[in-house]
């Protein structure tokens, strides 16, 4: 075997397919409800310009995670502890997009900090350190399934509840608030619903490329619509894609799932930039315009 055929056999291996199969039932069930999730939150996070936001909670959510890991508790409480803690003193701190960006520049480093200090600490096993970094759905159990589903309900109540207001807050927050809209309420409840998601995201492809299900799906939906209804459907549906596509690729190989997501999801959105230009180009054609994507 050559060494090409040997790193293709590593990245693409799908020996004893069947039986591996039958041993992602919980990741392919919880990665349907993650892309749900990131799918759906993901659409404010555009709209409002909060890409840099879901780095800086990722963090904070790696440092509860990282702690949790050395205490023996639950990961995805640890995991949803710091996420919520960073997403409120954002929401509460950073009511101003300058001040927001000067609260999450302060929180990332601190939250990096913080997580590798606790993994340094732990003494465990290697590969749980890793996973916090580059994702280990292949490997939830019941009960981690358990925990993120109920955390995921909670965030599509959430977001239902309040998805019509937070949508006209999105667009036009001065208007909004002029009709009476609480605004900076809603703006705090979503970042709390966000750091949910992220925690949750986390567990799929780590606390470092959160951002490719909780904006690119969006990002990418933005780019071929403005559509109040086909936005948040083509963003959960790319969403879902992506990590379900990178469960069953990661499945047959002994490559972190991170890196099938996350090139999946750029695909996705590789392709929809290509459509949305080729859109515009033609006569009488109108870009997009729910966020510069």
């Amino acid at each position: 075997m050559t060494l090409a055929d040997g790193i293709w056999h590593q990245i693409f291996s799908f020996d004893n397919y069947g039986e591996l199969l039958t041993l992602v039932r919980n990741s392919l069930i919880a990665g349907a409800a993650l892309g749900l999730v990131g799918g759906l939150a993901g659409v404010f996070v555009i709209m409002r310009d909060l890409p840099f936001a879901v780095h800086g909670i990722s963090e904070l959510s790696f440092a509860g995670a990282s702690a949790a890991l050395l205490l023996g508790t639950n990961i995805v409480a640890g995991s949803i502890t710091g996420s919520l803690l960073a997403a409120g003193a954002i929401g509460v701190l950073g009511a101003r997009a300058r001040d927001r960006n000067s609260v999450i520049g302060i929180l990332m480093p601190f939250g990096l900090g913080l997580g590798v200090l606790f993994l340094a600490l732990y003494k465990g096993r290697a590969a749980n350190k890793f996973g916090l970094l580059t994702g280990q759905i292949v490997a939830v159990d019941t009960p981690q399934t358990t925990w993120l589903l109920g955390t995921s309900a909670v965030v599509l109540i959430v977001l239902a509840a309040i998805w019509r207001p937070l949508a006209f807050a999105s667009a036009d927050p001065d208007v909004a608030e002029a009709r009476g809209v609480p605004v900076r309420g809603l703006s705090i409840a979503f970042m709390l619903v966000l750091g949910l998601a992220i925690a949750l995201s986390v567990q799929v492809v780590g606390a470092l490329l959160v951002l490719t299900l909780v904006v690119t799906p969006a990002a990418a939906a933005a780019r071929v619509t403005a559509s109040p209804v086909l936005l948040p459907l083509l963003s959960t549906v790319f969403a879902v894609i992506s990590i379900e596509g990178g469960i069953l690729l990661a499945l047959g190989s002994s490559i972190p799932i991170s890196p099938y997501v996350t090139t999946i999801s750029f695909t996705i959105y590789a392709v929809c930039r290509l459509i949305g230009k080729y859109r515009t180009r033609r006569p009488g054609a109108r870009r997009p315009t729910p966020q510069s994507a």
